[in-house]
């Protein structure tokens, strides 16, 4: 069931996410605060998190929208190279530990969009 219209976001098509290529970024409210946000497709998912390496807070790409490493597998803080699991967001390379990770969002994918699921940590 799909969840109120008021607690969804539609944040892009789902035609503008390819596996492992160009994210899409946007903003959202968390923890009273404008943060930095994006989408990118993994595995054949969405994946969203908001857009602060979990070492500074900095956002990870440059350029704009470029979340992965060349290989496809790993996102990568373009600051200082460090690497995090595109399905969980935990960190497995850089100056981090295991417990170290990126803030996860509520998205979901449902026809041909994708949107921001409210889910108390965030408005939409």
């Amino acid at each position: 069931m799909a969840p109120p219209a008021h607690l969804a976001r539609a944040i892009c098509a789902s035609a503008a996410l390819t596996e492992g290529g160009r994210g899409v970024r946007f903003a959202v409210e968390h923890q009273g605060r404008r943060e930095p946000a994006f989408v990118v497709r993994y595995d054949g998912k969405v994946r969203g998190y908001l857009n602060i390496c979990a070492h500074r807070p900095l956002e990870l790409d440059w350029p704009e929208g470029e979340f992965f490493d060349s290989s496809g597998l790993y996102l990568v803080c373009s600051i200082h190279g460090a690497a995090y699991q595109p399905d969980t967001g935990h960190c497995v390379m850089g100056p981090c530990t295991n417990e170290e990770r990126l803030v996860p969002l509520h998205v979901e994918e449902r026809g041909g969009m994708v949107y921001l699921i409210s889910n108390g940590n965030q408005n939409v």
